[in-house]
């Protein structure tokens, strides 16, 4: 595995973009609404960071009431999502998800629970 992005919740992805651009160079390479929100993907060079605004109520809009913006997430990318999920499983962690579901870009992701994992919501995500 290695890193592939963090997930930021914020109340306006299209402000922070461009606050990341110009304070650090970063590019946008990807956007899409998805789930209920605006996914909004920099290049960071090794790996991404994903900008997360919500369209309405749903999780991320949840998250913003309760923590405010910030990192919402950390992903680590895998080749194999169903072996990764097998070590999970053998580990005892809790899933967020116990099969793989859609993503963004298309790809299959699952969700490890926080408790488990240092308080940290950690997304696998298979490329």
């Amino acid at each position: 595995m290695h890193f592939d992005h963090a997930g930021i919740a914020t109340e306006d992805a299209t402000e922070l973009a461009d606050l990341y651009a110009d304070l650090l160079g970063l590019e946008v390479v990807h956007e899409e609404e998805f789930d209920g929100m605006r996914v909004v993907f920099l290049d960071c060079g090794n790996g991404y960071f994903e900008l997360l605004e919500p369209l309405g109520d749903g999780t991320i809009a949840q998250y913003l009431e309760s923590n405010g913006a910030g990192i919402h997430h950390l992903a680590l990318a895998t080749d194999d999502l169903a072996d990764a999920l097998e070590t999970v499983r053998d580990h005892d962690v809790q899933l967020i998800d116990e099969e793989p579901r859609p993503g963004a870009w298309g790809h299959s992701v699952v969700f490890l629970h926080p408790k488990d994992t240092g308080g940290i919501l950690i997304e696998l995500v298979e490329h």
